[in-house]
């Protein structure tokens, strides 16, 4: 495999750089990242670089592998390698827009073609970085994508009678705010993350429950919706048999 050599750098910034991200995103919250890099070197060196500044990194080498982490919704935004050994980085940022994931993405490559780059950009990434790169604008150009996804959603998701504040992790119906515990509130933001699109019961499952857990193996998750709806409205969570949960908007 043709890699590009190894030449990242760091240089050291007068402060911390933070920008406002999605829904329930305030300035300099850590996020969970998924990144794409059968690079060790390469793969190492950003994932040490993101972890030291507080994110979660999966770090992950082939194309199969990133397609069932991106099924989870807690991952928030992915850097992408284009060149990989099971297959090409572009197409699989295509499937994932075709699915109607907007989660940001920011492309790392060794092609310094226009052309390459337009087609990055054409099967919908958010912005790209040429190899070799600086670690440091790597994180800004995170932000500045995180920043510009944030000013396109707001904070607050309504529906006709309930809106979800999360800033605030508060939820009202009608108007009235309605207390919800700490795993029905989960429950309800891994929903709202991609509203309007089915999550499985496996992908909520992963996102809610630790591996192991006796929780995962119960029917804890058709509990909580039952009290969601309960609290909320039957409307709110639709169930599409043998699909999953949709949050509808």
């Amino acid at each position: 495999m043709n890699k590009h050599p190894l030449e990242v750098m760091t240089i050291p910034t007068t402060g911390p750089a933070s920008a406002p991200q999605t829904l329930s995103r305030t300035q300099a919250t850590p996020m969970h990242l998924l990144l794409l890099e059968d690079d060790i070197d390469l793969g190492q060196a950003v994932a040490e670089h993101l972890e030291a500044q507080g994110h979660t990194v999966s770090w992950l080498k082939t194309c199969e592998q990133a397609d069932r982490a991106m099924a989870q919704p807690d991952i928030e935004l992915a850097l992408l390698d284009l060149r990989l050994p099971d297959g090409d980085g572009i197409e699989l940022l295509k499937n994932w827009r075709a699915r109607g994931d907007r989660r940001p993405v920011l492309m790392l490559t060794a092609r310094d073609q226009i052309s390459d780059r337009i087609k990055g950009l054409q099967a919908g990434a958010d912005d790209y970085l040429v190899k070799p790169f600086d670690l440091d604008e790597m994180v800004a150009r995170m932000e500045a994508v995180s920043r510009r996804v944030g000013l396109s959603q707001a904070p607050v998701l309504r529906t006709n009678r309930v809106a979800l504040d999360f800033d605030n992790k508060v939820a009202r119906l009608d108007g009235h705010q309605v207390t919800l515990t700490a795993m029905e509130w989960s429950l309800l933001s891994c929903l709202a993350a991609r509203p309007g699109h089915t999550l499985s019961r496996q992908q909520i499952r992963t996102a809610l429950f630790q591996p192991g857990r006796i929780e995962a193996e119960s029917n804890s998750m058709e509990v909580i919706i039952s009290r969601l709806r309960r609290k909320l409205g039957t409307e709110l969570i639709s169930t599409h048999r043998g699909l999953g949960y949709r949050l509808d908007l």
